[in-house]
């Protein structure tokens, strides 16, 4: 079990977020069908860029109201116990175990295209469902780790508070970052499918999480959800060279 505050709050950012990522694409979509405007892009990319400050805003307004303003209510109570590793190494062992990781994310997306053709899979399949599982394998790994200690809360924090640190704080800040470098990126999806898989993830968890309760069949289900994605873009593009 976990705290339902705690799956509540996790589960109503999740929402926030699809929203967010809903609305450019919707927009590009409207001004590009209903009122045929030519060349979108610069809307496209003032609304990202004020959806982005939004998020951040957001994203350090939870930061002040589970840290500080109610700590008590989302504080995660754990085993006391003594700390084997001082600060100082375990901070060391983080900073290696992040520069690992990405370097190893870094590697196998520098070779993403070469395999893709040899291997008969598109690009898109690879990035989106084989790349995020070496970029994440540290995050789930600890959460195997602690939903076999049956410590729900902070496998939730893991499973969906990554997520929902990515769509409300690091995409924003990459928007932010891309127009001080004089490059602007939009938050615009241009394949539908991406919306879609965004939407039907945040329903399943916010489904699953609000009973405050989790069991062997719901984790089924959403590995279920996350089976019916992947093949899903297995299939998605049609130019997928023949082995």
């Amino acid at each position: 079990m976990f705290q339902r505050e705690r799956a509540g709050l996790l589960a109503s950012l999740l929402i926030l977020s699809v929203i967010a990522l809903l609305l450019p694409a919707l927009f590009d979509y409207t001004e590009r069908g209903l009122f045929a405007v030519p060349d979108p892009g610069a809307l496209n990319e003032r609304l990202s860029l004020g959806v982005s400050v939004v998020l951040l805003f957001v994203y350090a307004a939870n930061l002040v109201y589970t840290l500080v303003t109610h700590r008590d209510v989302f504080t995660i109570e754990e085993e006391q116990g003594q700390a084997e590793w001082s600060l100082g190494k375990s901070l060391i062992v983080l900073f290696g175990a992040t520069v690992a990781v990405a370097g190893e994310a870094y590697l196998v997306s520098g070779a993403l295209e070469t395999t893709a053709g040899k291997l008969g899979l598109s690009e898109f399949f690879l990035g989106v469902i084989v790349l995020p599982l070496v970029g994440n394998a540290a995050e789930f790994f600890a959460a195997f780790s602690f939903a076999r200690q049956d410590r729900m809360g902070l496998v939730m924090g893991i499973a969906v508070g990554s997520s929902i640190q990515v769509a409300l704080f690091t995409a924003p800040l990459l928007v932010l970052v891309s127009y001080a470098l004089g490059r602007p990126m939009n938050l615009v999806f241009s394949n539908p499918l991406e919306l879609i898989a965004i939407a039907g993830v945040a329903f399943a968890v916010d489904s699953i999480a609000q009973d405050g309760e989790t069991t062997w069949f719901e984790g089924l289900l959403l590995l279920a959800v996350y089976v019916l994605l992947g093949l899903t873009f297995f299939f998605v593009t049609p130019l997928r060279s023949e082995k």
